[in-house]
């Protein structure tokens, strides 16, 4: 659903012999009342105004600015209009705000001789915001050379090895905070229990995140929002939606809440006009390409070819950009192989991506980047080295279903579609419908 700092990996680990699906009878299922409540939006989007918090955070960022000696290097200054700035960029989107706030704690570090833990754990987390994943790892290790508090040192081991693929140690670092039971322990937890494939768990832990927030608005609608996404994967819409809806009564700029009922919208109730208004809403708010991306989608839904079209280019024009790094490259992947039909462009970003960091989800795409540029004995090579019987996501499913259909290994690309049917909400209007006719045709 976009990018979220404290939750961007949802995984689902599946046992390909006990998927058994119909997609005849989910299709027929699926209720025709819409879900997302048109009253709301309208009356959102008609008296919208930027609340009164981010106009405290711009004085907030002014005043730590001006409390920067630039003949002297501190500490507490520097830090905290690093921090400011950080989360600027989660309500305007603009990388640069992330890029700035990088370089100002490079410079305390480099002033300190890399001797204190917080600017470098700090880096840690901003690398990771990036998708730097190497740089954060990197960044880690200085912090514990430095010196860290164990909760401190759990939590950032934690992130930096579940974002790289280090998920033995990942649950190692969650077992040791189980006994701090607060916001930090339950909201990675989730992370994991959602990687283990433990869904009820996932969404059980995030809304106990949500309840321990306290007073903090900010990090109460993160894992509410995460929780509706997870509640999205698990095919509970209504209550995606209700949660949803909640945030954006706590803060009316939860773009990434507002862009969860334009999904639904647009794939529950086939409502494309609804979802559009909200994505170019978002779009019109928020600097960072996401909007782009569902916009494409959906064109896709719509069945628009010319617009679908044109919004890939648009997206892809501006994900492309060296300020966004490898952010995009999942979704950059999926239009190179798809409506852009440049197969060549998505192999050397799965490849620059698995150098970035390799998992079981960035080798399927590199293997069905190499599919799809007709490099198939490579990619199965990829597949049964590095992706088999590993957790995936429901695009991954869906991509390794299409290259087995190809590799003429029918029998493993039902297994494959059975799994992603289970997360079709996961999946592009396109990939849904061609899901479900394969399905349908077994």
């Amino acid at each position: 659903m976009g990018l979220r700092i404290l939750c961007k990996s949802h995984f689902v680990k599946y046992n390909i012999l006990s998927c058994i699906v119909c997609p005849v009878f989910f299709l027929s299922c699926n209720s025709n009342k819409p879900i997302v409540d048109a009253n709301f939006t309208d009356s959102l989007l008609t008296h919208y105004a930027l609340p009164a918090s981010f106009k405290a955070a711009e004085t907030d960022i002014t005043f730590w600015k001006n409390g920067i000696n630039p003949a002297s290097t501190g500490l507490v200054n520097e830090s905290k209009y690093a921090t400011a700035l950080v989360a600027r960029f989660h309500r305007s989107g603009d990388i640069r705000d992330v890029l700035s706030a990088d370089s100002m704690l490079n410079l305390v570090n480099a002033a300190y001789n890399e001797k204190e833990a917080s600017p470098n754990i700090s880096l840690a987390a901003y690398s990771v915001l990036q998708h730097r994943f190497p740089a954060a790892d990197n960044y880690l290790e200085k912090a514990h050379k430095a010196g860290l508090k164990k909760y401190e040192s759990l939590t950032a081991s934690f992130d930096v090895d579940f974002e790289i693929g280090r998920y033995t140690n990942a649950a190692i670092y969650i077992k040791q905070l189980q006994p701090y039971k607060d916001y930090g322990y339950y909201f990675r937890k989730s992370k994991l229990d959602h990687l283990n494939g433990n869904m009820d768990s996932s969404i059980k832990a995030m809304l106990k995140a949500a309840a321990l927030a306290e007073s903090s608005v900010y990090l109460k609608t993160v894992a509410l929002s995460n929780a509706a996404d997870l509640y999205i994967h698990n095919n509970e819409l209504e209550k995606a939606n209700d949660l949803y809806m909640r945030c954006i009564r706590m803060n009316a700029a939860d773009f990434h809440s507002i862009t969860g009922l334009g999904w639904i919208a647009l794939v529950h109730d086939k409502n494309d006009s609804l979802a559009r208004q909200l994505f170019e809403f978002v779009h019109s708010q928020n600097k960072l390409p996401d909007p782009l991306f569902k916009l494409y989608q959906m064109a896709q839904q719509k069945k628009d070819r010319a617009l679908e079209f044109r919004y890939a280019n648009d997206f892809a024009s501006q994900a492309t950009d060296a300020l966004y790094g490898n952010m995009y490259n999942k979704y950059l992947i999926e239009i190179y192989t798809g409506i852009l039909n440049e197969p060549a462009k998505a192999e050397i970003i799965a490849a620059a991506e698995l150098n970035n960091r390799s998992t079981p989800q960035t080798n399927a795409w590199y293997a069905w980047a190499l599919f799809k540029n007709n490099k198939k004995e490579d990619a199965y090579q990829v597949y049964e080295r590095a992706v088999s019987g590993k957790p995936l996501e429901g695009l991954e499913l869906y991509w390794m279903g299409k290259m087995m259909q190809g590799l003429g290994r029918g029998y493993n690309a039902q297994q494959f579609f059975k799994a992603a049917w289970k997360n079709r909400y996961d999946l592009s209007p396109a990939m849904t419908t061609d899901l479900a006719n394969i399905l349908e045709s077994f």
